[in-house]
């Protein structure tokens, strides 16, 4: 299971791995599907009804018929760790969660000098049968490291397992065992899936075998730190370490998610739980049965979040879609034409709410298809279209913003660069910011960054960034450039 921890202060997506930690696994989702020997029904489970008050429906039905279909996952194999790292040592889930999300010290003198060493790992997990030859969808976190994979059905038969592929980025993997006739789960549709709707989870939580849990569904389309490929369903459905890789089931027996992640300050549930829509992981298994590997497409491009601030600079009506930071050099947005300071607000006529809508809707899409990008560009409106390259080569990942901003003047001083200056920096324009005080200070601007733009405009002087900034009506955006990277930066005048 990817579990939430947090300190006091904070609270952080934990992404330990189930059962990859220490030389003990620590556990992994859990869930469970059809009988083999009744056929599949998807007619609604009706709810019940005591004297004319609709209840919770009778999930029984369901338990009974589908939990066939899901499976136990025991997982062995190798890690590599640090020759300074004690063997189960209660810090490494914490260390886990810095180096996944590049705060680690794997790039020090420490880390670089310490040796590495192979450790025994065992992990357990769940995971669910599609098709009746034996094809299995679980985490791809519960079978990472894996050498020995062994898979354990309801009537207790084992069978070990091979792995056709994983996905890191989508959290999904497909397993096979060599087996024929069995039991397996019906496909529903996510789309359909709305929030407030009832479904349920069948697991092993803290090794409780054929566990049931039931909640509500509580949002669709939610974007998590490091998972920006997925639309997480998020539900208040009991998950713990034990459910990971198990399918989420609607109240017609369906599957529509693979449960994944939860946010908790203990390790253990507390209300939130996510789980991968079962549309994205189906894409992701078919490409992987028919490849050994699934692919996702890139923009190219580095994004923020539409703030109000923002908002009032661009001239939108609403603080949504995604504003480009950065575009990648000869990249599909950059041969698009898409530039610094458009904002993306749709795919396809798919809207763009926030910035981590757009990962998700790209990275679903093939390499070398061609998407509709509906843009706000000088106040107006405007369409491009654009062939999408290969996530999987080297490129711009998802930027996020500190939207810190506070009243008052601008407080810039800036001055042409010199082309000694605009070498090293490999800029044609911009001006650079020699002092900083004021809101501008407060929003995170340094000195020493370069101004490339303000509100969407190049900065070509001191004269026409004050002629900018003096006709603003609340805030100006202003994209700064710092160490080779580009971000925007929301800052109030007035």
């Amino acid at each position: 299971m990817k579990t939430a921890m947090t300190s006091p202060r904070t609270l952080v997506l934990s992404l330990a791995a189930a059962g990859v930690i220490g030389a003990v696994g620590a556990g992994a989702y859990t869930s469970a599907r059809a009988s083999a020997d009744a056929p599949v029904q998807t007619g609604q489970i009706a709810p019940i009804t005591t004297g004319g008050t609709v209840t919770m429906p009778d999930f029984s039905t369901i338990t009974a018929r589908d939990g066939q279909a899901v499976v136990n996952i025991s997982v062995t194999g190798t890690r590599k760790e640090s020759a300074e790292d004690g063997e189960g040592d209660p810090n490494e889930a914490m260390r886990e969660f810095l180096r996944r999300f590049g705060q680690g010290q794997q790039g020090g003198p420490r880390a670089q000098q310490a040796p590495e060493r192979e450790v025994p790992v065992r992990g357990v997990g769940s995971g669910f049968i599609v098709s009746a030859d034996g094809i299995i969808l679980t985490n791809a976190h519960v079978v990472k490291d894996a050498k020995e994979v062994t898979v354990k059905l309801t009537d207790r038969r084992e069978y070990s397992a091979k792995v056709l592929g994983a996905d890191p980025k989508t959290d999904v993997a497909v397993i096979k065992i060599e087996a024929k006739n069995l039991p397996v789960l019906a496909i529903g549709n996510t789309k359909d899936l709305k929030a407030g709707e009832w479904v349920l989870a069948i697991g092993s939580p803290f090794g409780f075998e054929n566990t049931v849990t039931a909640g509500v569904v509580s949002a669709k389309g939610r974007s998590l730190p490091d998972d920006g490929y997925v639309p997480f369903i998020q539900t208040d459905v009991p998950i713990n370490p034990g459910n990971s890789g198990g399918p989420l089931l609607n109240t017609r027996g369906e599957v529509v998610g693979i449960n994944s992640q939860i946010y908790s300050r203990s390790g253990g549930f507390q209300g939130v739980s996510f789980s991968i829509p079962i549309d994205v992981a189906i894409q992701v298994k078919d490409q992987i049965v028919a490849t050994g590997k699934a692919s996702h497409a890139k923009l190219g491009v580095a994004v923020q979040e539409v703030n109000q601030t923002f908002a009032d600079s661009f001239k939108l009506l609403k603080p949504e879609g995604a504003l480009v930071s950065n575009v990648e050099k000869g990249g599909p947005a950059d041969q698009a034409g898409l530039r610094s300071g458009d904002v993306i607000r749709a795919v396809n006529g798919q809207e763009v709410v926030s910035s981590g809508d757009l990962p998700a809707l790209i990275g679903q899409e093939k390499p070398g298809t061609s998407v509709n990008l509906d843009i706000w560009r000088d106040g107006g409106s405007k369409s491009i279209s654009a062939k999408l390259g290969d996530a999987a080569e080297k490129g711009t990942q998802v930027a996020k913003n500190d939207d810190g901003a506070n009243q008052g003047k601008l407080g810039l001083a800036l001055r042409p660069l010199q082309p000694q200056e605009a070498r090293e920096a490999q800029v044609d324009g911009g001006l650079l910011i020699a002092d900083v005080g004021g809101p501008a200070a407060m929003a995170g601007v340094q000195a020493g960054d370069v101004l490339l733009a303000i509100n969407g405009t190049q900065a070509r002087s001191v004269e026409q960034v004050r002629d900018v900034v003096s006709k603003a009506d609340k805030s100006v955006a202003l994209l700064i450039q710092r160490d080779g990277n580009k971000i925007f930066v929301p800052v109030r005048i007035g």
